[in-house]
């Protein structure tokens, strides 16, 4: 067993055992050994239809009437049997193999929720389309696990129980049997199956990227038809197919020399069973029904020996998809290396905000956007955060949320509870307008004159007769506006009251009058507000303002007393 073998024995177990050791083991354990009585059964059944149907042909060449109708009675029996157990069989194998596919999933997602994993997975170019590993790589790999389990164990039951059959018949047919079994095994192995696995990996990749961006053209329509972007966007699409084609046509042309090899091992074993013990048929030591059974018993036992060689193309793209599964599990349960040596900002909870001598990075620490930033903003006071594009506006309050920690110093803030954080591009859920009002703490009880209420006070009265109802699904992403689906954001904030309010530059799609009526019903709320904006008539609702010079420098003045010198048009987002 060479070095990629074993790291993928690794990756294999350390995927499957958690499962055969979780709470629900019983279960699990009680399928699988069911799932090997079955697999007994389906044997022992193969090997005596392999049997009878010796018995037919010899008793036809005998032109023994009660043997053969004998053989059809016992062969009738032998159905009976068998079909509840195939049946059974495959219906035992697919429940098992949902039931773990339910828990990996389920312990792959809370691993991708915690923590905001799914936000830090974004500065992980390495771990592409996680969207894909957790919805098709975890269902390939519980399947075709169990599928490979079984295929091996069937191949070893089969091997027992063919061998006796065919040893019986001729012993220097399994003499031959095992030589011409290890060649072919140790050719596949030598030669095919390193670069089968690798190119079936990169299939999974380019495949995934391709997706990926006919996904991003669907969801980002609008705004490429109004660039007309059309010709760009079809030529990036088209550089991704190009390729999942240079990929495809590599995999074809080494499973062509597989083929080539494979289906010329397979069907010379069409004849030399026959060959190998006809002198004893044709000089009548053996009965024309033992060329049957042991044709039946050599290809049962060299399909158990070959079950590597047979199963190449399978194995190479089951593999690919335990390393890919492999390093997206890992990934989310563990820090990388690298973010385990550097500096991190540390968090404490309190009451209010503090920045103690923040020195706030970039997630790859290629960047400083702020430089030992020390500032208190006592509860109920408000901080306005200015300076040019790129200068760490937004960056500094995703540090606040906790999405950012590269750099060092001491943030000391409210719990995530007690705040609400506002982005320039609102999100939308899918689902009821209820469900958007509340999002995300979906089980508040308020009632429809609450929330009609809301509407109301953030000027948009009619949207619940344009969504047909508050639970009614609609898709408010096409529905509203920009500065339509700004107002939405500022129901929830109404509704769930928050403490501190964390805006960045969220009224930015907002004429000033409805921007100023928004600010005015956070100020009756009592929030602190931290807002990230340009516009200088939000002042007002400030007492600080901290300005960053965009070189890592910054200073905190009174709001009373600023002034915004440039309408900064610019909104990206940092």
């Amino acid at each position: 067993m060479n070095k990629l073998d074993l790291k993928l024995l690794r990756r294999l177990l350390g995927l499957a055992v958690p499962y055969w050791k979780s709470e629900e083991r019983a279960k699990a354990w009680g399928y699988l050994g069911l799932l090997g009585l079955l697999l007994i059964g389906y044997t022992w059944s193969g090997v005596q239809f392999n049997q009878y149907s010796g018995e037919f042909t010899s008793a036809l060449a005998a032109k023994d009437s009660d043997r053969f109708w004998h053989a059809i009675r016992v062969f009738s029996l032998l159905l009976v049997v068998a079909v509840p157990i195939y049946s059974f069989y495959y219906y035992v194998r697919d429940k098992l193999s949902i039931l773990w596919r339910r828990w990996l999933t389920d312990r792959v997602l809370r691993s991708y929720f915690a923590n905001r994993s799914f936000y830090r997975l974004l500065a992980m170019p390495e771990i592409d389309n996680p969207d894909q590993r957790v919805a098709e790589d975890i269902s390939t790999f519980t399947s075709q696990s169990l599928n490979y389990l079984l295929l091996f164990a069937s191949a070893a039951f089969e091997l027992l129980a063919f061998s006796k059959v065919l040893w019986a018949i001729s012993k220097p047919l399994v003499f031959f049997l095992v030589l011409y079994a290890a060649v072919g095994t140790l050719v596949t192995i030598g030669y095919f199956s390193g670069r089968m696995i690798s190119l079936y990996f990169e299939r999974l990749r380019r495949e995934a990227d391709f997706r990926f961006g006919l996904v991003r053209i669907r969801e980002n329509a609008e705004s490429i038809a109004l660039y007309h972007g059309e010709d760009q966007e079809r030529a990036q699409v088209q550089r991704r197919f190009g390729s999942v084609y240079g990929n495809f046509m590599e995999l074809i042309n080494w499973g062509l020399r597989l083929n080539f090899f494979s289906y010329s091992y397979s069907l010379l074993t069409l004849a030399l069973p026959s060959i190998i013990i006809a002198p004893r048929v044709l000089t009548g030591e053996l009965e024309v029904g033992r060329v049957v059974q042991a044709a039946g018993a050599f290809s049962a036992i060299l399909a158990a020996l070959n079950v590597f060689v047979t199963n190449l193309e399978y194995l190479s793209r089951f593999a690919a998809g335990v390393e890919r599964l492999d390093s997206f599990v890992r990934r989310l349960e563990s820090e990388s290396s690298q973010s385990a040596v550097k500096s991190k900002i540390v968090t404490r909870i309190a009451d209010d905000l503090r920045f103690d001598r923040i020195t706030l990075q970039t997630p790859g620490y290629e960047r400083t956007l702020v430089k030992e930033l020390t500032l208190d903003l006592e509860p109920g006071k408000g901080l306005m955060i200015v300076g040019p594009s790129g200068c760490g506006k937004s960056s500094l309050l995703r540090a606040i949320a906790g999405l950012w920690d590269a750099g060092s110093g001491t943030l000391v803030r409210p719990q995530l509870d007690d705040m609400l954080f506002l982005p320039q591009h609102a999100y939308m859920i899918l689902g009821t307008l209820r469900g958007q009002l509340l999002y995300p703490k979906l089980n508040r009880k308020l009632t429809d004159d609450e929330l009609h209420q809301v509407l109301e006070d953030v000027r948009l009265p009619n949207l619940i007769a344009r969504c047909g109802g508050l639970d009614a699904d609609s898709d408010l992403e096409k529905v509203l506006s920009v500065g339509e689906r700004q107002r939405v954001a500022f129901a929830r904030v109404l509704l769930h009251r928050p403490r501190y309010v964390l805006l960045d530059e969220a009224t930015s799609a907002l004429d000033q009058e409805n921007e100023t009526a928004l600010y005015r019903l956070l100020t009756a709320m009592s929030a602190t507000i931290v807002s990230v904006s340009h516009h200088s008539s939000l002042l007002r609702f400030h007492s600080h303002v901290l300005e960053l010079d965009g070189e890592g420098a910054w200073q905190s003045l009174p709001a009373a007393n600023y002034r915004i010198h440039t309408e900064d048009s610019d909104t990206s987002q940092e």
